[in-house]
């Protein structure tokens, strides 16, 4: 799964990822040559009292030596580059494919999940990559040589390394083994402190307002708790490992001394062939240790890999034809025929047999109670999900046929929740993140039809005063206005066939709420606007009003008839109104 997620990317840059094999070669090959070059000094050189050999041979070994230097800077360079611009590609990717999302691939995954995949998971396949170009290319190389090279010293002294690599190679193994599932497990804890996290500081009013702090701090202490648990059993891994590959690496200098102390008094062996022979042991059992570093963090890589290839694999549900159908021309009628929607692990329908129409210049309104599908029928306009059964129409032609982007183009929303973009009043109202030249009357005409011109003129730089992440320096009605006005800015000029209010005029007192209905047929005139509120004050007069019930279309009409027909519509009434208010 590694070398999948990571192939596509390396295989177009070939050419630095060969680059960086032969500096690494070149820089192994220097790093074998200096022992032997220190063998022959102490032989020819210190043995023989022969001083121009010295400092000929030490010349050759200052020469290689800065040869290696270099050959490493340019290594690390290029494998650095590498691994960032990977890192960098697969967020880009991430992105890209989590803004195809529709409701389902959302739901599967969750926020706090997909911003793990996105950051810590990424993070994770980077650093593995940019190891892999600085130590795991070295490590094989430098083993292999090492091996070869000390037999070049010593065959008879070689053999210690039958015993030695064995042993180092299956403790290693081990480790690899226990290590893997840890990682998995740390994965899906850090998931859970992510999405705990984003929930409470989400919430955070309501935990206050409904003294639930305790029991919050609680929660979030014991998934703390279990993420400590799989990280104390990693680090008591990695601290149970270090000893015992040191204890080894000890244990083998002193046979190689030990029998090459036997090899000397015997005339097998020259001294500066035993110290060369040690120099060669740490270099292959630094190579070892490089692979089992390496080894240890591609199971935690193999994890995040797989996870990210969750996401970048996954089916998008919504997506466009291949030959999209050209949009209808501006304006045209929305219109919904027995539209049925079911989740797949849902008993009944969340929409069932749902008749709706959209005509340019009209107000529709839906209420209903919490849980009757309001939303849902919102997104099913803006083809964030599919009719199971049924069809949605936009001019005639079954919104399946159109490229989604395209759809929503036409779709103008103003969300339930007022969310803001950081900027300044016009970048918000505009969409325009980073641009310095805005249409200053058309951002104008937007916030005096959304009733948001007072405030803003009230602020001390107009349209460049600042807008926190999430409006968070504004208050909710603010908010919301800025809201409306963004969606008006666009509904004003560009083809917009339907203005979207999702709940939208719930931050709004009443006389703000009806000044701003009463000015939709200026701004927008050829517009439909749906309305979805609970406040019967705000829909009592849509041209059309929908009652939803359990999903279920239970009553249509104006507001006089369902009061006649609509016993259900009657009792939502009855919840906010006299007698006298509803007549």
């Amino acid at each position: 799964m590694l070398v999948r997620l990571t192939w596509g990317y390396l295989r177009e840059r070939k050419w630095k990822v060969a680059g960086v094999l032969v500096l690494q070669l070149i820089q192994s090959m220097a790093s074998l040559m200096l022992p032997a070059l220190n063998a022959a000094i102490i032989n020819d050189g210190v043995i023989a009292a022969d001083i121009g050999r010295i400092w000929v041979l030490g010349g050759l070994m200052l020469a290689v030596t800065i040869l290696q230097v270099i050959t490493i800077a340019g290594a690390i360079y290029l494998g650095a580059g590498l691994a960032m611009g990977l890192g960098h590609h697969l967020r880009r990717e991430v992105f890209t494919q989590v803004q195809q999302f529709g409701r389902s691939e959302l739901h599967e995954f969750g926020p706090a999940s997909l911003i793990t995949r996105s950051t810590n998971d990424v993070t994770q396949v980077q650093m593995v990559v940019h190891m892999t170009f600085t130590i795991i290319v070295m490590a094989p190389i430098m083993g292999v040589g090492g091996i070869i090279m000390a037999a070049a010293q010593d065959v008879t002294l070689s053999g210690l390394f039958l015993i030695i690599l064995p042993l180092l190679a299956g403790f290693v193994f081990f480790m690899i083994v226990r290590l893997g599932p840890l990682y998995e497990t740390q994965q899906k804890r850090v998931d859970t402190i992510n999405r705990i996290l984003r929930e409470q500081l989400t919430g955070i009013r309501v935990i206050r307002a409904f003294q639930r702090q305790r029991a919050e701090k609680k929660r979030f202490r014991e998934a703390n708790d279990s993420l400590r648990e799989v990280w104390l059993k990693i680090g008591t891994t990695w601290a149970f490992m270090m000893p015992v590959v040191q204890a080894m690496i000890g244990v083998s200098s002193v046979a190689i001394v030990w029998f090459g102390g036997y090899r000397i008094e015997d005339g097998g062996m020259q001294v500066g062939a035993l110290i060369a022979f040690i120099n060669y042991l740490m270099q292959i059992l630094m190579a070892v240790m490089m692979a089992a570093m390496m080894f240890m963090i591609i199971p935690r890589a193999q994890v995040s890999a797989r996870r990210i290839s969750e996401v970048l694999n996954i089916p998008i549900s919504i997506t466009a034809p291949e030959q999209p159908a050209d949009l209808p021309p501006s304006p045209a009628t929305i219109e919904l025929t027995d539209a049925t929607v079911q989740f797949a692990d849902a008993n009944s329908p969340v929409l069932d047999s749902i008749n709706l129409s959209f005509p340019p210049a009209s107000t529709t309104a839906i209420v209903g109670g919490t849980g009757s599908g309001k939303t849902t029928l919102v997104h099913l306009l803006s083809r964030m999900v599919d009719p199971a059964r049924g069809t949605v129409t936009l001019g005639g032609v079954d919104v399946r046929e159109l490229d989604p982007a395209a759809l929503r183009s036409r779709i103008a929303l103003v969300p339930q929740k007022a969310y803001l973009f950081a900027g300044t009043i016009a970048s918000t109202v505009t969409g325009q993140r980073g641009a310095t030249e805005f249409d200053e009357d058309r951002i104008w005409r937007a916030l005096h039809y959304a009733q948001a011109t007072e405030f803003v003129q009230k602020l001390d730089d107009g349209l460049a005063s600042r807008v926190d992440p999430g409006g968070r320096n504004l208050s909710g009605g603010q908010r919301q206005r800025l809201t409306i006005a963004r969606a008006l800015y666009r509904a004003m000029v560009e083809d917009t066939d339907l203005l979207v209010f999702d709940d939208s005029f719930s931050a709004l007192d009443f006389a703000t709420d009806q000044r701003l209905r009463a000015a939709l047929p200026e701004a927008i005139p050829n517009t439909a606007v749906l309305i979805v509120a609970q406040r019967i004050s705000t829909i009592r007069d849509a041209d059309r009003i929908l009652v939803l019930d359990e999903g279920r279309d239970v009553g249509q009409g104006t507001h006089e008839e369902l009061m006649e027909k609509s016993e259900t519509y009657r009792k939502i009434i009855a919840s906010q109104l006299s007698a006298e208010e509803a007549a």
